[in-house]
């Protein structure tokens, strides 16, 4: 019976371990001035489930856009990375076509692929102000040598001027649509 109750009361313990880290997690991105015009909030009353919106970095073809996302987190977090992905229709060789980011920091340590080191995938210590950073750093500098958007990894390579109108004409709208 005892073993019964310690093995019940596990999950509690790891449970309110996360979310006490996700509550000083979401205060500390809310109070961070590292990301220009970060905006942080809960969708619906979820610890889990995290509304983001920022502005598009200075000095890139994002600039001037203003973007929203969804970062999931789960149960487990923070021994396995959180997902995200923009709610702002966008086109990028590393973000998929629906909206999910492909960038090592996002994938977990038992993921196997020899293209990427274990440093730079996910690790506990790591923060959803990190993985927003990362995500800022590929808007600035995409990875073409392993696209999550086939297409978009093209023509940023082949066609950079037709590349640089599609992503104009996306931020517009998404200007539009606020």
């Amino acid at each position: 019976m005892l073993q019964s109750q310690q093995s019940h009361t596990a999950p509690i313990q790891s449970a309110s371990y996360t979310v006490t880290l996700l509550k000083k997690q979401l205060k500390q991105l809310e109070e961070s001035k590292t990301i220009e015009g970060v905006s942080v909030g809960l969708e619906g009353n979820s610890l889990y489930s995290w509304n983001i919106s920022f502005a598009g970095p200075s000095d890139t073809l994002y600039e001037g856009g203003y973007f929203q996302a969804l970062m999931k987190f789960p149960e487990d977090y923070p021994n396995s990375p959180p997902t995200f992905r923009f709610q702002t229709e966008m086109w990028h060789p590393n973000i998929y076509t629906d909206g999910r980011v492909c960038i090592s920091i996002l994938h977990a340590q038992d993921e196997f692929n020899d293209q990427e080191p274990p440093e730079t995938r996910w690790r506990p210590i790591l923060t959803p102000e990190d993985v927003l950073i990362s995500i800022v750093s590929i808007l600035s500098e995409p990875n073409i040598n392993s696209p999550a958007n086939v297409d978009a990894g093209i023509q940023f390579r082949d066609r950079p001027d037709e590349y640089k109108k599609k992503v104009r004409k996306l931020i517009d709208k998404a200007l539009e649509n606020l």
